[in-house]
């Protein structure tokens, strides 16, 4: 029986003070507290917030694909 699944796209930017990396990686936790069936990340962009001159954080630009569920009815 084929697969009929919907999946619904969503983007976040996550941040950290150390990698782009660990910026990737706080997105998609924080979005795994409340969202279920995370299926795919992908990195759309990498920045960086600058302060005199210093790099003070990275950020990544993730969009997050996960499964929409059907209600029971």
């Amino acid at each position: 029986m084929p697969d009929n699944s919907v999946y619904k796209f969503i983007e976040l930017v996550g941040t950290s003070s150390v990698s782009w990396e660990e910026a990737a990686k706080n997105a998609v936790e924080a979005a795994a507290k409340t969202l279920e069936d995370i299926r795919v990340a992908e990195i759309k962009e990498l920045d960086l917030k600058i302060e005199d001159g210093k790099v003070v954080a990275y950020r990544a630009k993730v969009s997050l694909s996960f499964k929409i569920r059907e209600r029971p009815d």
